[in-house]
């Protein structure tokens, strides 16, 4: 049966700060207490949408999240109204109000894992929202993801949407960026990544930092989705604690092609075998040595966190423009297009905003796999079009600050204007009341 890819992209949200939250991200913490460009990051957001569609790719956007979460902070014991919520927060635990500011839920690639309908038992789409339980900013999206999951993909005869695992240490689950459907003409395979096992508390583990996705998550989701065909295989601890903190950051596939480096998994060669057997001869490992692309310098350009497209000319990436300043990483991309390798082109794309907190393009969106009658189903507003570009650009460029200071989270005029502007984009996007605060 054939598929059609949807990119589904995160706007990024108008709170969009570098408070350098999430430990084991290098690029998060390198750029904590910086001043970001919230006007700006959403606007790159865009055009990556814009090009990826330019290429014959079905694109749609999911909205930002509502920042800063006052209700969190009243259920954490910060009263008052508003304004006095956002002042005593900012003054008792700046940290703490930047976590409930943080705009990371436009790294949808986090937002879940999901199953087309042809690899479920019941043909449906299945979506299982990550927890994202081991950081406390992203641990608050699940609630709202689901909401807005539901409300782009409205039809329950086409589409599961799951609650988020038990969020408990067995079940740490942090969605797509560690999940990979790959498919031949001889099969499919689920391919999940995990961090560690949780139940082998001796088994291989980082020691720098944290594993995020645990072996029983992975299970968990394939299990709950209805997939037979799967290979789970375990992230190597040590790229983890150069930096690795997800999959994606170090492999992306696609159809039949698996691009990912020599040190990414424990025993990569048993797993490479395995796909290899799984798929047939329609399936290519394009493997990156450590010589040719250190792990350091792929932690640093995020090549491997490109988007790999199904065109109508072929497999096409979409590469982070730092890419373009490391004749390492360059020297990669131009073997792959030179052949032999399915890749017949490559490009870069300037997300620099969202790179220096952490994600490149392909953290920016999620992967839902559809057929004609899904597609035709999804809801209308989100769906790209030139129209919906040029109304997302003059909602961004009304709404957003073209700068941020991590002291400007505590402005109460800030969190109104995010308010408003959400309320804003929901008509835009005929999306209804999915917010808490628009029931």
């Amino acid at each position: 049966m054939h598929l059609t890819e949807l990119q589904v992209d995160g706007l990024v949200g108008p709170t969009h700060n570098y408070a350098g939250l999430s430990s084991g991200n290098v690029a998060s913490t390198s750029h904590g207490g910086a001043v970001s460009h919230p006007r700006a990051a959403a606007l790159q957001g865009l055009e990556k949408m814009a090009f990826v569609a330019s290429l014959g790719i079905e694109q749609a956007v999911m909205p930002p999240q509502p920042r800063p979460d006052l209700d969190m902070l009243r259920c954490l014991g910060i009263e008052g109204t508003d304004e006095q919520v956002l002042q005593r927060a900012h003054a008792t635990d700046p940290t703490l109000l930047a976590q409930v500011s943080s705009a990371s839920a436009m790294w949808t690639a986090n937002a879940a894992t999901v199953t087309p309908s042809p690899d479920a038992e019941d043909h449906r789409v299945h979506m299982t929202p990550a927890n994202l339980r081991c950081k406390f900013h992203r641990a608050i999206e699940p609630p709202q993801t689901q909401r807005t999951l539901n409300a782009i993909f409205p039809d329950p005869s086409r589409f599961a949407i799951h609650d988020p695992l038990p969020a408990a240490d067995q079940f740490g689950d942090e969605g797509a960026a560690n999940h990979t459907r790959l498919a031949t003409p001889s099969g499919t395979v689920h391919f999940f990544v995990y961090g560690r096992t949780a139940r082998d508390a001796g088994g291989p583990a980082p020691k720098r930092f944290p594993a995020r996705q645990t072996l029983e998550a992975s299970q968990a989701v394939a299990r709950r989705h209805g997939v037979t065909s799967t290979l789970f295989a375990q992230q190597h601890p040590d790229v983890i604690d150069a930096g690795v903190f997800h999959n994606d950051v170090i492999s992306v596939g696609t159809a039949g092609t698996l691009l990912i480096h020599e040190r990414a998994l424990v025993n990569q060669s048993a797993v490479l075998d395995a796909l290899h057997e799984k798929l047939g001869d329609g399936f290519a490992a394009l493997i990156v040595s450590n010589d040719a692309l250190s792990v350091d310098e792929a932690i640093r350009t995020y090549l491997f966190n490109s988007q790999l497209l199904e065109t109508p000319r072929g497999l096409e990436l979409v590469a982070p423009k730092a890419v373009d300043a490391s004749d390492a990483a360059q020297q990669v991309v131009d073997a792959w297009v030179a052949g032999p390798s399915p890749i017949v082109a490559a490009h870069t794309i300037d997300v620099r905003e969202s790179m220096q907190n952490g994600g490149g393009p392909a953290c920016l969106r999620l992967r839902v796999p559809l057929t004609q009658d899904e597609l035709a189903s999804v809801h209308p507003g989100v769906r790209w079009s030139a129209s919906l570009h040029a109304t997302l650009t003059r909602w961004v460029e009304r709404w957003y600050p073209e700068s941020l200071e991590p002291a400007a989270l505590a402005d109460p005029l800030l969190a109104v204007t995010c308010r408003d502007a959400l309320a804003s984009l929901t008509g835009e996007l005929d999306l209804g009341a999915i917010y808490p605060f628009q029931r």
